[in-house]
């Protein structure tokens, strides 16, 4: 792994630690909302606020990161994580006396504490202040990656990024937030806050400067808007990267739109306590890191283009079984043939822009394909929590509990009539073909 330099080992683990909070605060930050109601739409609602920075920040998002050093965004916004992360747990420890068991909370039996209002908007605020951060500190870290990494180790280095990245995020983190969680409330918090401080510290230790090169046949910066427009028209007008920013959007709309009420479908429909819901996830990791090791294998033999498509199918799939199901075991599996094949996508699509964006478009034409990808997320949880709502009276509660999933899967299925013409290996090849040579940086 030389060849990937130090640079990147210090991204890798700087990634890889906050990943785990980013684990540990994906079991907590729902557990805390269902201590707090039991209502579907103002559980829907976190997520919502979670994503919605991706639909209003990605933008201009790309403008900042192709101005400033991509290197200092990434750490800074670490360091904003951090202490966003701090005042939650402050609160949350404050009130903690007043929050109820992690089984009465699996089990519906808790009662409401006093101040659940105060920690409602706290978990509302909180979602969109690290979501905010989130934006601006992905796309400078996906943008600095192949600053660091030659071109031809791009996919070799976001597979083991990724790989990594879920082993944290999905089978140490959860399981870890579950057993915490049974321990006092505020401990995920305060873990997950340090986690941020740490990754910043490694950030910061990157060598180098990370700004792009101005454009020399521009003799004054162009206006954030001229600059916007820049992003936009490159990527809409390109006829591969088009197509696959609205079928990633399409992708995370339906997952969203899934997970939306996801802890009340563990509690009320698979009847798991915090330790086990923290442990249902470690099924993701585990396809994670088999996709990481294997997207390159399986696009050497498969092609990108069908690979792709092979994607989208065992989203589908996996959608309508885990809609199904009241096993905690089928459940995990299908978590595990979700993460598989949501990092093959990953590691061929975001290896391609990588590589076929001009460096100095890489941050605004990212977030354009972001604010496409990842805008729909907020939408997909939002109408997830109101199918809940709205089946509820009809169906009864726990089949308006598997009702997203199976939403999701018809849309999923749908969509793989979009894509076919349009991701196909031969658009790939031809895209290639046309790539512009990359700019360097300072």
């Amino acid at each position: 792994m030389r060849e990937l330099g130090a640079n990147y080992w210090r991204l890798w683990t700087a990634s890889v630690i906050s990943n785990l909070g980013d684990g540990v605060s994906a079991i907590a930050y729902p557990w805390l909302a269902s201590a707090v109601t039991r209502n579907p739409v103002h559980i829907a609602a976190v997520a919502v606020v979670t994503r919605l920075p991706w639909l209003l920040f990605s933008l201009p998002a790309g403008v900042v990161t192709d101005r400033i050093d991509r290197k200092r965004l990434v750490a800074w916004m670490d360091v904003f994580r951090f202490i966003a992360t701090l005042g939650v747990a402050l609160v949350v420890f404050a009130s903690q006396s007043g929050l109820s068991a992690p089984d009465e909370v699996a089990s519906g039996t808790a009662s409401l504490p006093s101040n659940s209002g105060l920690l409602l908007a706290v978990v509302y605020v909180a979602a969109m202040l690290l979501g905010t951060a989130e934006v601006f500190r992905d796309n400078a870290a996906q943008t600095l990656m192949p600053s660091i990494v030659e071109k031809e180790h791009l996919e070799m280095a976001n597979g083991r990024l990724w790989g990594a990245e879920m082993v944290m995020g999905s089978f140490v983190g959860p399981p870890l937030a579950g057993v915490m969680l049974a321990t006092a409330f505020a401990l995920p918090f305060f873990v997950d806050a340090g986690t941020f401080a740490a990754a910043a510290a490694l950030v910061f230790m990157i060598g180098g400067r990370f700004t792009p090169r101005a454009d020399p046949s521009s003799q004054a910066r162009r206006s954030f808007w001229d600059e916007l427009k820049e992003g936009v028209s490159w990527l809409w007008g390109h006829r591969l990267f088009r197509p696959m920013a609205i079928s990633l959007g399409v992708l995370n709309a339906t997952s969203m739109m899934a997970l939306a009420t996801f802890v009340l479908f563990a509690q009320e429909v698979l009847g798991l306590d915090a330790t086990r819901f923290g442990l249902l996830t470690t099924g993701v990791a585990a396809g994670g890191v088999l996709g990481s090791f294997l997207a390159h294998r399986v696009t050497a033999a498969l092609g990108q283009g069908s690979s792709l498509f092979a994607s989208i199918l065992i989203m589908a799939g996996s959608l309508v079984v885990s809609g199904l199901t009241s096993s905690f075991w089928v459940f995990w599996a299908m978590g595990l043939l979700t993460a598989g094949a949501a990092v093959v996508w990953n590691v061929i699509t975001v290896s391609l822009r990588q590589t076929l964006i001009p460096d100095g478009l890489l941050g605004r034409v990212n977030s354009v394909y972001r604010f496409l990808g990842w805008g729909m997320m907020p939408l997909g949880s939002l109408l997830g929590g109101l199918i809940v709502a709205w089946l509820e009276p009809v169906l009864g509660r726990q089949w308006a509990l598997r009702a997203p999933f199976l939403v999701a899967a018809i849309i999923t299925v749908a969509l793989y009539g979009y894509a076919l013409p349009r991701l196909n290996s031969a658009r790939i090849d031809e895209a290639k073909a046309g790539a512009e040579p990359e700019s360097t940086v300072l």
